[in-house]
């Protein structure tokens, strides 16, 4: 840290004593990450000058270095007012680092620069890409291997070796004289660094207890002790001891006991106990005697196997050969936008960050561009414009990372015939063999599985003639009004071209169309069944209003037909609609504004985690039924009603982030648990507040519900920092499918406001789930 701005002067031997204890410190830390002796993270300790590129007229020298705690990359400001604490980033906001010219900056302002010296960071969120060069190719090898390994490594720690290494830094942090000892006031400023409010005086008690040398502060062992005084866990504590029978381990015998009659897995037997003995246990005197200790306990607890997400659904675990339109597709709306539809920048950046979180579905709104080149932006508006040839090349790249089922191109097309061939050309030489541009061998009375197209693109959008049309000639065609307005999705938009068309007719090329197979646009026309291929667009509103006015009609059309609904036209903010309705009424394309966060995206998220974040999801048999007569707003008896009673006990909250920078704030938070399905099943309840304490809040409340269509339930756990004179602060959220929670006790591993995993933070609960019959209402039976 002793990059920090100004520093009193000090003595050399007060600087060699220092530079040796941030050594030993930066050592520490390496070995937690398992990264000890390795080069490259050597390389970062020291930090090198880098070219930091921010436009064509803007490239300056920066250094940059890894700090002490192996978490922190500091970065040098010209900019004199900014704290040392902007002159930071955590490797936790890194998404990924990219080597060359991967990014738009790099592509258009440092091409110029060897590709082989060039490297991105990408930031989760909506913070800018860091594109940098180094002095050499080695140079640039150890910043990229360097950053990748600890990003690895770092996903890689268990729960508490994560809670170690934060709480570590916190205490460094605190330590403001970086002698390594602990005053009494530095105390205090650690306790309100990791969220926690304590009185004075029971603060002086807590530091007093550990200073055993009497020296006024605290250091070595007595930081230790320190440390382990504010980790316990008094919840964990006796729920070992009841288990255990109040013994110091626990037997084989003890843990299948455990996992049978709490933790309800169905495979709980000798062989499962003694492999979370191996796996968890840290004690190898124990793990040899295949006993578990309270720290093994804990440790399988915060892991994956003790996860209120199935670990099963983190895998592709639904049948992936039934036709496409049998699954819920991951969908992006106006997906060139890194925010609003307004005044936004367009970016390439936004197609690969939604399709890295398993977006299956991108839309790109296509218009004329300078040199015959089509660019991809929000018609009549102000924002910015992209290549239609770089997104195509972005797709390309990151299409299949996060999942190896099919993208679907979705084109708004706007541009005239001889920019359509262009955009036509693009999609053939780019993606190559990628690209499905004929049926599937024998697949043209149906669509084809997930299975089945694996590693192909698909393109939807308007077409001439049928799947089997070939018009010979490669000659332009017209275009019904009816069709243009099937793709209009801008009340402005439409209105423009509306009043083109009246004068001259929008044309389609040929070589264009040919490339539409299966996703052929079509304005709606009602349920007459047309062909398979034929699929329609509807904004919100309208597939509202026709799934509560004709919710059967509707739930057996997109059975056979895909669906694609899309927020309303007013939504200039790019804000969202509620997905759930849509998928209750079979809706598989539901699209909504990835860049914009919020209980729809969160919802979201929660749906796609499961089926291993696949990006499709199987709906259930009652809405690929050509019988059914499942509806939504009105459920009666049926193969859906399996009625459960969720309960959820919500015990405590660990490691919660701070909400308001000002180190002086503390959350004050509570807990709501909500239930989003079917009508009649949406419900909520909320715990209580915790003042001040955003460490280790204990609530310890049990909630009931009852659900009808589990199928199609979400159960939301939202964290709130309460405010009672303002809207409460978000603070983390988890959203999980019905039938991919767990039971028993477990941690829910809490999520941002942008979807990404907080390093520690979860809440520990209680979960169960019973078949429950009938349910009742005021007394009676329902449907009474």
């Amino acid at each position: 840290m002793q990059c920090f701005g100004w520093r009193p002067q000090r003595n050399s031997s007060r600087e060699l004593f220092l530079r040796e204890q941030s050594w030993q410190v930066a050592a520490l830390n390496s070995q937690r990450l398992g990264l000890q002796d390795d080069g490259d993270l050597k390389f970062l300790l020291k930090g090198s000058q880098l070219q930091k590129v921010k436009s064509s007229s803007w490239r300056k020298d920066r250094f940059y270095k890894l700090q002490e705690d192996c978490k922190t990359i500091w970065q040098e400001s010209k900019k004199m007012m900014r704290s040392p604490e902007s002159q930071l980033f955590s490797i936790e906001d890194i998404q990924e680092v990219r080597r060359g010219h991967q990014t738009e900056g790099m592509e258009k302002f440092a091409r110029d620069a060897p590709e082989h010296r060039c490297f991105s960071i990408i930031f989760k969120g909506q913070r800018s890409n860091l594109d940098l060069i180094a002095g050499s190719e080695a140079e640039a090898q150890h910043w990229v291997d360097g950053l990748r390994k600890i990003i690895l490594h770092a996903d890689s720690m268990s729960q508490k070796q994560k809670l170690q290494h934060w709480i570590h830094s916190c205490l460094r942090k605190a330590d403001k004289n970086k002698d390594n000892k602990m005053s009494f006031k530095e105390l205090k400023s650690f306790l309100k660094e990791v969220n926690i409010q304590m009185d004075d005086s029971y603060a002086w008690k807590i530091f007093q207890e550990c200073d055993k040398s009497r020296t006024e502060s605290l250091e070595d062992d007595e930081i230790e002790t320190f440390y382990l005084m504010l980790t316990q866990r008094e919840e964990i504590d006796r729920l070992f001891r009841v288990i255990s029978g109040s013994g110091k381990t626990l037997s084989v015998d003890q843990l299948v006991t455990f996992l049978q009659q709490e933790q309800k897995e169905e495979e709980a037997g000798h062989q499962l106990a003694l492999a979370l003995i191996q796996r968890y246990e840290p004690n190898e005197a124990a793990k040899q005697k295949k006993q578990m200790t309270k720290d093994g306990f804990l440790m399988y607890l915060l892991s994956a196997d003790g996860n209120a997400f199935s670990l099963a659904h983190r895998k592709v675990y639904q049948d992936m050969n039934q036709p496409l339109s049998h699954y819920l597709i991951s969908s992006s709306h106006n997906t060139y936008l890194m925010e609003d539809q307004l005044t936004g920048p367009s970016s390439t950046e936004a197609y690969i960050r939604a399709l890295s979180k398993g977006c299956r579905c991108v839309e790109l709104d296509c218009w004329d561009g300078p040199n015959m080149e089509p660019v991809i932006y929000h018609g009549y508006t102000f924002t910015s414009k992209v290549l239609f040839c770089d997104v195509i090349k972005a797709i390309k790249n990151y299409a299949f990372k996060a999942s190896p089922y099919p993208v679907i191109i979705s084109l708004e097309n706007h541009c005239s015939v001889e920019q359509q061939r262009v955009m036509a050309h693009h999609l053939r030489t780019i993606l190559g063999d990628l690209l499905l541009d004929r049926p599937m061998d024998n697949m043209v009375t149906n669509f084809p599985s997930p299975e089945q197209l694996k590693k192909k693109i698909l393109v939807k959008g308007k077409k001439l003639g049928g799947l089997l049309a070939s018009l010979g000639a490669s000659e332009a065609t017209d275009v019904s009004d009816e069709d243009e307005a099937a793709e209009m999705e801008d009340e402005a938009v439409k209105m423009e071209v509306k009043q083109k068309l009246a004068n001259d007719k929008l044309k389609l090329a040929k070589e264009l169309s040919d490339l539409v197979v299966y996703c052929k646009s079509v304005h709606f026309s009602g349920f007459q069944d047309p062909a398979f291929y034929e699929m329609s667009s509807f904004t919100e509103n309208r597939a509202l209003k026709l799934a509560q006015e004709s919710g059967n009609n509707f739930i057996r059309h997109n059975i056979r037909h895909l669906s694609r609904i899309y927020p309303a036209g007013w939504r200039t903010d790019s804000s969202n609609y509620n997905p759930v309705d849509m998928w209750n009424a079979g809706c598989q394309i539901v699209a909504l504004n990835f860049q914009t966060p919020g209980m729809e995206m969160d919802l979201y998220q929660g749906r796609f985690q499961d089926n291993g974040f696949s990006g499709y999801v199987l709906k259930p048999a009652f809405l690929r039924d050509p019988d059914s007569n499942f509806n939504p707003r009105a459920v009666g008896e049926g193969p859906w009603c399996n009625r459960q009673r969720l309960r959820v006990r919500v015990i405590s909250g660990q490691q919660l982030p701070k909400v308001n920078k000002n180190q002086n704030s503390i959350v004050d938070p509570k807990v709501t648990v909500e239930i989003h399905g079917v009508t009649r099943d949406n419900d909520r309840r909320e715990t209580a507040v915790i003042s001040n304490n955003g460490f280790n809040p204990m609530w310890d409340v049990e909630f009931k519900f009852e659900v009808d269509v589990p199928e199609l339930a979400l159960v939301r756990f939202v964290v709130e920092d309460y405010d009672s004179s303002s809207k409460n602060d978000f603070v983390g959220q988890c959203t999980i499918p019905f039938f991919s929670l767990k039971k028993g006790y477990r941690h829910i591993h809490l999520l941002s406001k942008n979807g990404d995993q907080y390093p520690s933070a979860t809440l520990f609960v209680k979960i169960n789930t019973e078949d429950h019959g009938r349910r009742v209402q005021d007394g009676l039976p329902a449907g009474e």
